[in-house]
């Protein structure tokens, strides 16, 4: 498909609503798994924890080691006690963070915010791009401390459950604080899997990406090169680095866990497909079309139609054997989205 083409439509498939996974499952790696060829565009369907008859000794597993912070904020104005509610997308400065925040129309420069009954205070200092709002947090103590007590895991909008254990929306090896969504093909995976997976002679190298809330926001534009995506910033250390690339000058595969680990390798790759250590800012969009730099395989959930995330896994796999795929899973039943099942492209 030439890219000067690509539209919107292109990508869409239908979803019944019941097949939007609301609750983690007990046991992380007993979700299924539909395993999709990229060249034949073949489906095979198993268990997650049969990922490790794919991997092969000398591969390389890429996993984002992002921690999701409890970035949903409830309160109030101060002189109305109008209900308030503000999510942290990025720290600016120490006590400054972009936020996005509902009702967005009554919150202009100035507005005062009280959370926890004043235990925090915020002033909005100014509207930014989007439409989101810088804001200065006032408070005693510990941000993180306060944080932990008063904020809630930032779910996305199509979840309607609460969650009950905040451990299930991260990863078993979430590290680095920043993300306002989970990197979420990273939860099916358990320690007792990543052990399994290491004694097979597969390397794992930890990159971060912290995720923004631009992940869950629609394409508008219909012709899909008008879209621009959010910033979101990725670190890749000197070891990781020298993993990945030493596993691709001994012959073995690079398999990203999710679409924001490929996307940090993408970004930090040179155009020879040496990936390079140090931190940023990306804005890449990936669609097909996109010639890989890194990545040989993927793991990741069933995405929104329109999603970009759709578009980044048609640009690996090719559009149609995706949409194929996509709806052999709606056939089949597949739990879809943050909380659903996976698919590994190979």
């Amino acid at each position: 498909m030439d890219t000067v083409e690509l539209k919107k439509s292109d990508f869409y498939f239908d979803l019944p609503q019941e097949l939007i996974a609301q609750d983690p499952l007990e046991d992380r790696s007993s979700s299924r798994l539909l395993v999709l060829d990229k060249d034949s565009g073949e489906v095979t369907h198993h268990v997650f924890r049969d990922v490790v008859d794919y991997l092969r000794p000398g591969d390389c597993l890429v996993l984002n080691d992002t921690r999701v912070i409890p970035a949903r904020l409830l309160g109030e104005r101060e002189g109305t006690g109008a209900h308030v509610e503000v999510l942290l997308l990025k720290r600016r400065e120490r006590d400054v963070w972009e936020t996005l925040v509902k009702p967005g129309k009554k919150c202009r420069p100035g507005t005062r915010l009280s959370f926890g009954g004043g235990l925090l205070k915020a002033e909005v200092l100014e509207t930014v791009e989007e439409g989101n709002r810088l804001i200065r947090f006032e408070y005693q103590g510990i941000w993180e401390e306060l944080l932990d007590q008063l904020g809630e895991m930032p779910l996305p909008p199509y979840i309607t459950h609460k969650l009950q254990d905040r451990s299930r929306y991260q990863t078993v090896y979430a590290r680095y604080e920043g993300s306002a969504a989970a990197p979420t093909a990273g939860l099916h995976f358990t320690e007792e899997l990543l052990t399994k997976i290491r004694e097979k002679g597969v390397s794992v190298a930890c990159v971060t990406l912290h995720v923004g809330l631009g992940t869950f926001r629609p394409v508008k534009e219909e012709n899909v090169l008008e879209h621009h995506m959010h910033s979101e910033f990725y670190q890749v250390t000197e070891d990781a680095a020298e993993i990945i690339n030493g596993t691709k000058a001994r012959g073995g595969r690079v398999i990203c866990v999710g679409t924001t680990s490929c996307r940090t390798l993408e970004s930090a790759a040179d155009e020879s497909g040496i990936v390079h250590a140090g931190s940023g800012n990306t804005e890449i969009f990936i669609y097909p079309g996109y010639r890989f730099r890194v990545l040989d395989a993927l793991i990741t959930n069933f995405h929104l139609p329109e999603s970009t995330l759709v578009m980044l896994v048609s640009a690996l796999a090719g559009r149609e054997h995706v949409l194929d795929a996509y709806g052999e899973a709606v056939r089949e039943k597949y739990r879809f989205f943050s909380f659903g099942d996976a698919m590994l492209i190979k």
